[in-house]
């Protein structure tokens, strides 16, 4: 019998004000509140209420027979708490449904898992808190920003603990394979893999809307007869898409709401069923392994990392945030560290995307992106260096507040011994002052 599984995206980054370079070292804040409240809102108000909603008539409708997963970055719920409380409210609906899956993955929607292994578990375990906290769920299966996945990220996501993962089904390593199965990594076998339907899934997200399309207007019925045509062997057809594309993407005029509510009739009527991620992880053998030496994603025709770090800009800022993140990880301001949060969204990356013309960029051009994250990121890295001196090696630094927080354990410990002695004899005793050596 096949099976759907729904996945849907759904990210906000922090968009950054426009920062000049006589700002670095005199202004610290740096996000434009007024864009991304007014993103954010219009955003919540087309798509993730209504399509909330209707997420929500469709479980109850099919009596929980329709299921979807949903991963949320943590900037993107960030804003949900600040900016649309009742879009917040509405997935906390969705999430006492068994028919729902929240997924796991980098709070930040940061491209960590490609050269920072320590920020990206660190990232994974503070979103997956994030989502216990909010949902009172805890995730079991990864995915990566932007389905990015290759065997060494597969190797880190294995090490988190996780046995399950979504990511693309990009041609040039599947070859004559079909994604429509479930496979697992070639490093590490224990780890299973569900791979995008790229056809399928973009017949949606893209096509659904082009009057160009020659198989414009896509309906229900039609849909849901294209997949049941697949190969009887082929049992797993996973749609994976940003959610944006219910009400944004496509807007409610075109019908994308009706479409929706109609599938799991049609799916019904052509003995379709839909599973979540953890269900098929459980449910469906391996068919086979599949390799990937370089990094893929679901973006662009190459389906790899290029609209991120394909030219020099963003190497160099990518550069510079993996040179500064140790340093940062060894503060404990409190500002410091969600500015750094704020500052590995991919989003910056992909603004100085040179490749083809971004839509969603809040810049002029690419060079514009470059220069305005650059004069952010110098004053950030000015505001970490005031802290820990560049003078001093990161090792010799970690090494010396290693010694500092032991001596503090140490003094901790001697006077909770004094406390003990005090009350047991009766008698006040005076605190010695204690001294740290170094």
């Amino acid at each position: 019998m096949k099976t759907i599984c729904f996945y849907f995206q759904i990210h906000q980054p922090f968009r950054l004000r426009r920062y000049r370079f006589f700002d670095i070292g005199n202004n610290h804040y740096y996000l434009d509140d007024f864009q991304n409240e007014e993103i954010f809102r219009r955003i919540a108000d087309r798509c993730y209420i209504p399509a909330n909603q209707t997420i929500l008539e469709m479980i109850k409708k099919s009596e929980g027979k329709f299921k979807v997963a949903f991963s949320i970055s943590g900037t993107a719920l960030e804003q949900m708490e600040i900016y649309s409380p009742e879009a917040l409210d509405s997935f906390r609906e969705l999430a006492k449904l068994d028919s729902v899956e929240f997924l796991t993955e980098t709070y930040a929607h940061s491209l960590a898992s490609l050269g920072d292994p320590e920020e990206f578990a660190l990232q994974v375990k503070m979103h997956k808190e994030k989502i216990h906290s909010l949902f009172g769920v805890r995730p079991k299966v990864f995915r990566n920003t932007e389905l990015i996945y290759s065997d060494d990220i597969a190797e880190l996501v294995y090490k988190m603990g996780f046995n399950g993962m979504l990511t693309e089904g990009a041609k040039h390593i599947l070859g004559w394979k079909s994604p429509n199965y479930v496979y697992a990594s070639a490093v590490r076998p224990q780890l299973k893999l569900l791979l995008k339907n790229d056809r399928f899934s973009e017949d949606l997200s893209i096509r659904f809307s082009d009057y160009t399309w020659n198989e414009y207007p896509l309906t229900a019925d039609k849909y849901m007869s294209w997949i049941a045509a697949t190969a009887p062997a082929e049992e797993v057809i996973n749609l994976f898409m940003n959610y944006e594309v219910l009400g944004s993407m496509h807007g409610a005029e075109t019908g994308i709401f009706d479409f929706f509510k109609a599938l799991p009739n049609y799916a019904e009527k052509n003995g379709i069923s839909f599973s979540l991620p953890s269900e098929l992880f459980k449910s469906q053998k391996i068919t086979d392994v599949i390799s990937v030496p370089y990094p893929m994603s679901w973006v662009d025709e190459e389906k790899d990392c290029s609209s991120w770090l394909g030219n020099v800009l963003q190497q160099e800022a990518n550069r510079k945030l993996i040179e500064i993140s140790e340093r940062v990880r060894l503060c404990e301001d409190r500002r410091i560290r969600q500015d750094w949060i704020y500052l590995q969204s991919s989003d910056h990356l992909y603004y100085m995307n040179t490749k083809h013309y971004n839509l969603f960029s809040p810049y002029d051009n690419p060079y514009d992106a470059f220069n305005n994250y650059m004069n952010v990121l110098s004053d950030f890295i000015l505001r970490v260096n005031a802290q820990f001196p560049s003078s001093i090696e990161n090792e010799e630094l970690n090494s010396l507040l290693t010694t500092i927080r032991n001596q503090a354990n140490e003094i901790n410990l001697l006077e909770k011994k004094l406390e003990r002695k005090t009350a047991a004899t009766g008698k006040k005793t005076p605190k010695p002052a204690f001294v740290a050596k170094g």
